[in-house]
């Protein structure tokens, strides 16, 4: 009788619990923890500007001068703001988009800079009057007075702008405006009204057919406007009319600011398909001219993101830098299809995606490493619509995307590693696609003829060296080879034996490149003999921004293959011990990829990534486990300067992210993860399954060592762990 009136009181003491648990993970602001210019200064090429998770829009300054530092359009050393672009590409080295410039601008200063011939107008600032947050940017422009924010939904930006009394205020659109490798090809402006005009930028670049249709609206009509033609930047020419198409165009609209501050709002949508998908976007999306709220409903998508791991620490460095890395995680892939459902497809014809959101910027020989996985990790949600993405840039090529943007493929980098992904989710459980049409896909690419350097690497089983500019024989083998096996294993799970003999017997094509007197991957020519002249450490055009030293140790499908070609454990280990300990000398020539160097190893680049992990493979987990903490200690940090390497659409933060929780995986298609060594005490990590993992750690950099692992309970043998362990949830705790 007694125990009937505890249920009740049991009850609400547990309710209590779970409320205030969930009270507390909402009331944690995580995004505080985010530093959105991390990777801004040195070799990070990323941008600081307001976008939301895998956004459409990613609305973001740029200092108005080309070249290499400049690469997403901001640079933290510079000085100058030349006006805030609608699009941009987080950390890829690729020098491209920066669609439809807005500048504000007044009668307080004429400064410019020139570009290509162009003087473009341009402001001073400081970051003492600067701040970037996830889905927030503001910065006063100096020179003007003018103090600029930005806030972005999935398609569309916004902008506010104060502005100080001045006779001479306006907003300019330059659809002409170009940096590093973009050009325009053709654009468009036409007036609507005084407070709305809609138009298109139409560009060449790393891709190379880029569309992008826009609507804009101002909270307030403009007095007057200005449409010019600005082809010749010798002869810039204004047009009659409320509308204007040509290569190179802007608009000037002017404003009464006569008032001490004048606030002027003007809320723009994207489309690559058309007009009227901007017009629907941006009627879906961004209704209000209150720019507060979606201010606060972009950060509450943020949140909502980085909430799902929580990590708990005293060093607050690490937190600073894990939630930097997660937010730098979601930059990309980006949203492509509009509302309706509509994008411009690889083939240049219009499509809708029908049941799935479309996705591209897909920078798959990074993120097939790291980042793919720990979206099955966290945000399977959005897989099976990544792979649909993929399947209809198949339908539309006939091959899976390489590097696709912005509706093309750009073919950048090698290997058809988005094989790798879909064997990924697929042995994990994913499979809300067409499994037939996707293996079908995985076979088309992989027995493509046409493509980069295939016919010989199908007839000869290698790819034969050549003296082209970035032939990458070595590694197109290697890679090639590691994407087969992912298909050997799918073909094998569906029963395609036939197919499963074929692919498997490709997939050790690695060994048609080992040779055993210089224990590297050595290049050969077509009659199969080695390369003479061989230095292991130099960069060649025979690897792929790497040199012989780093791409050694890639065979992820079969490392036990190549610790036996080498001899045997004790080999291994002395290779991987050199690789970590060979310096580079001050004659070496290093490449612009060559960072985060320690020895040869080359965490700034990802053919490395995996490598201080194959410890584990000769029984020397201790070894990886302090390799490993270097690494995470000595590689990020959360200033500007914080990436090591180019950030890559999220692979470098996602090596961090994994590797922080004490996993990784060494081979990304086979649904495992290799056991390293946590960087916080406690992480919560709420997986995608429903399930929550708790991973519990006591290692310190002095201390990174780890004497077993526990999972639930029970001690895990060999240092690896399957994903569907895992995704059962539970305590993975790593003992010193």
């Amino acid at each position: 009788m007694k125990f009937k009136y505890l249920i009740p009181i049991i009850a609400f003491v547990v309710f209590g619990c779970k409320t205030n648990e969930q009270n507390k993970q909402e009331s944690i602001k995580y995004t505080d923890f985010v530093n959105p210019f991390v990777g801004t200064d040195g070799p990070g090429n990323t941008y600081p500007g307001a976008t939301v998770p895998h956004g459409m829009v990613q609305l973001s300054p740029d200092n108005g001068i080309s070249g290499w530092d400049r690469i997403a359009g901001y640079f933290w050393p510079d000085s100058t703001i030349g006006g805030f672009s609608h699009t941009h590409l987080s950390g890829t080295g690729a020098g491209d988009l920066y669609d439809i410039l807005v500048t504000p601008l007044n009668g307080k200063s004429n400064r410019v800079v020139e570009e290509a011939g162009y003087k473009r107008p341009v402001s001073l600032f400081s970051h003492d009057q600067e701040h970037a947050e996830p889905g927030y940017y503001s910065v006063d422009l100096l020179d003007y007075d003018i103090k600029a924010e930005l806030t972005a939904t999935d398609r569309t930006g916004f902008h506010k702008y104060t502005f100080p009394k001045d006779d001479k205020s306006q907003i300019i659109f330059n659809l002409g405006y170009s940096l590093n490798w973009d050009g325009p090809t053709d654009t468009y402006f036409k007036v609507i009204n005084n407070k709305k005009i809609i138009g298109y930028r139409f560009s060449s670049g790393w891709a190379n057919v880029q569309k992008e249709y826009f609507v804009a609206e101002f909270s307030q009509p403009f007095t007057s406007f200005e449409l010019m033609n600005s082809e010749d930047p010798k002869d810039l020419k204004f047009v009659e009319g409320n509308e204007i198409k040509a290569k190179k165009t802007r608009a000037y609209f002017h404003f009464n600011t006569s008032d001490a501050k004048n606030i002027v709002l003007v809320k723009v949508g994207l489309s690559n398909a058309s007009i009227e998908g901007a017009e629907k976007n941006l009627a879906k999306e961004n209704t209000t001219w209150d720019f507060d709220q979606i201010k606060e409903e972009a950060s509450s998508k943020w949140n909502t993101e980085l909430a799902k791991i929580e990590v708990t620490t005293p060093n607050l460095e690490h937190k600073k830098v894990f939630y930097t890395a997660m937010y730098q995680s979601l930059l990309a892939p980006t949203l492509l299809s509009d509302v309706d459902g509509g994008y411009k497809g690889a083939d240049q014809k219009n499509h809708v995606a029908r049941g799935y959101k479309k996705y591209d910027t897909f920078s798959l020989w990074d993120t097939y490493r790291a980042a793919h996985p720990l979206y099955t990790m966290i945000h399977a949600e959005r897989v099976p619509d990544m792979i649909q993405s993929f399947l209809s840039h198949y339908d539309e090529t006939g091959l899976l995307p390489v590097w696709s943007m912005k509706g093309n493929e750009t073919n950048m980098m090698i290997g058809y590693h988005a094989v790798p992904v879909i064997t990924d989710a697929y042995f994990k459980g994913i499979r809300n696609f067409d499994v037939e049409k996707a293996y079908e896909a995985c076979k088309a690419s992989a027995m493509n003829k046409t493509g980069d350097s295939m016919e010989d690497y199908i007839k000869l089983g290698y790819v034969p060296l050549n003296y082209d500019h970035e032939n990458w024989s070595v590694s197109k083998t290697l890679e090639y080879a590691y994407d087969d096996w992912c298909i050997a294993q799918f073909a094998k799970d569906l029963g395609k034996e036939e197919d499963y003999k074929y692919f498997s017997q490709r997939a050790e094509n690695w060994r048609n490149h080992y040779d055993n007197e210089s224990t590297f991957m050595r290049p050969k020519d077509k009659d199969g003999k080695f390369i003479k002249h061989f230095v292991a450490k130099e960069y060649t055009d025979h690897f792929c921004e790497s040199n012989a030293w780093q791409y050694f140790f890639y065979v992820p499908q079969n490392i036990e293959g190549l610790i036996d070609a080498m001899g045997g454990a004790d080999r291994f280990e002395q290779k991987l011990d050199s690789m970590f300990s060979y310096y580079p000398t001050a004659e070496d020539k290093l490449p612009i990829f060559s960072t985060g160097m320690i020895g040869q190893y080359a965490h700034g680049n990802e053919p490395s990534h995996h490598v201080a992990y194959l410890y584990n493979y000769i029984n020397k987990p201790h070894k990886a486990q302090k390799m490993v903490n270097i690494i995470m200690n000595t590689q990020y940090k959360s200033t500007p300067d914080g990436v090591c390497g180019n950030e890559d659409c999220g692979q470098m933060s996602s090596w961090f992210i994994l590797s922080s929780l004490g996993i990784y995986p060494v081979n990304p298609g086979n649904a495992m993860y290799d056991l390293g060594t946590p960087l916080f005490p406690k992480a919560v990590v709420h997986l995608s399954s429903g399930k929550t993992l708790t991973v519990i750690g006591n290692q310190t950099k002095e201390h990174p060592t780890v004497s077993k692992v526990m999972f639930n309970g029970k001690e895990i043998k060999g240092y690896k762990i399957s994903n569907a362990e895992l995704m059962q949830g539970g305590t993975l705790e790593f003992v010193r």
